[in-house]
């Protein structure tokens, strides 16, 4: 799954750390996100949305 997330991330000046704070999750899952490594699970997912204020569909995408 492609995503948007280190796009987002760097827009606000976060660092992988400061957003795995606000996510609750630990760094490594937010550069395995990004990286394309790993896909959120839903919840996770939702919570990401809503931090940036933004539809899913938005920040994530279905590999063609």
């Amino acid at each position: 799954m492609k995503n948007r997330l280190k796009v987002l991330r760097a827009e606000k000046k976060w660092t992988q750390a400061d957003l795995a704070a606000e996510l609750q999750v630990s760094r490594q899952t937010v550069n395995a996100i990004e990286k394309g490594k790993f896909d959120p699970s839903l919840p996770l997912a939702f919570k990401i949305a809503r931090l940036f204020g933004l539809p899913i569909e938005t920040i994530f995408e279905e590999d063609a």
